[in-house]
């Protein structure tokens, strides 16, 4: 199974840092959160990456090309110019890096993945935010229903799109969302309010779609993914989310990434699985 991650966007609230890279590349701890967030996948076995790039694509295409001398310990003879390496600290991974354009919205640069993914399912989220998300039942409960996505849903500070679910006549139906509204503002907010009062989940990203979802997007560079086609996927009874209890963060502010970070340092980053012992 492949993993579509969002990598072009702006970053603008994170000003300090996305002038000279896209945020995916701010690192915590040494290492671009867009890393994290592979090791993330990586820990449940899948390693099949694509990564849609916008805005600085370069940075995120030189660092996998040049990953491989950066995390290894080398000697290098300049009498002889010649180059050794001790050991590699390579990942069993394979990165697709697309670039799908500068300014173009999370909608069109799902869409420009269409040949690159096959007929299966595949796994997509943002490259910004981290969590513990067992990705694993994720899956898993993305097979036990007949929608075409499965949204990751949270309980949030209150700025992400807000979900309503069905009324639960049967057990799939309670996971099965109505209606999607994203990032509301303004009088939109008491409306999205009433939503979050009924549930309380929003979208957390870490979706798996099948590949019907295509029908539901456009190439168009204005189609926003969190816009008309999750409402519509909603609508038609399509999305489902999977209500994901424990952690998780995105970094939109410099204020996150120094949590991140700080959680990080002290050996007490959640989301870093791969770190932690498992149960024989």
């Amino acid at each position: 199974m492949k993993v579509l991650i969002l990598a072009g966007g702006l970053g603008t609230r994170l000003a300090e840092e996305t002038d000279r890279k896209p945020k995916p590349m701010v690192e915590i701890g040494g290492y671009p959160i867009l890393w994290h967030i592979m090791k993330l996948y990586g820990f449940y076995g899948l390693r099949d990456f694509v990564i849609l790039t916008g805005y600085k694509s370069h940075v995120i295409k030189e660092y996998f090309i040049n990953y491989y001398m950066r995390y290894s310990n080398i000697s290098v003879d300049l009498a002889t110019n010649s180059l050794q390496i001790h050991n590699n600290k390579c990942e069993p991974w394979k990165v697709t890096m697309l670039y799908t354009g500068q300014e173009n919205m999370t909608g069109s640069r799902i869409y420009q993945a269409k040949d690159y993914i096959g007929d299966e399912s595949f796994c997509l989220t943002y490259g910004d935010g981290v969590s513990d998300v067992n990705i694993a039942k994720l899956i898993a409960y993305h097979n036990t229903h007949k929608g075409a996505v499965t949204m990751t849903s949270i309980l949030p500070e209150g700025r992400f799109g807000a979900l309503e679910f069905a009324q639960a006549s049967t057990s799939q139906d309670s996971g099965r969302i109505v209606r999607f509204n994203e990032k509301p503002k303004g009088d939109m907010l008491k409306h999205a309010n009433n939503h979050i009062s009924k549930s309380g989940w929003v979208n957390g990203g870490f979706f798996v779609c099948d590949r019907q979802i295509f029908d539901y997007l456009a190439p168009d560079p204005a189609c926003v993914f969190e816009q008309e086609p999750l409402h519509n996927l909603a609508e038609s009874g399509n999305l489902y989310a999977y209500k994901h209890r424990g952690f998780w963060q995105c970094m939109d502010t410099l204020h996150d990434k120094q949590k991140l970070t700080q959680m990080w340092a002290s050996g007490q980053a959640p989301w870093a699985l791969w770190q932690k012992p498992q149960n024989p």
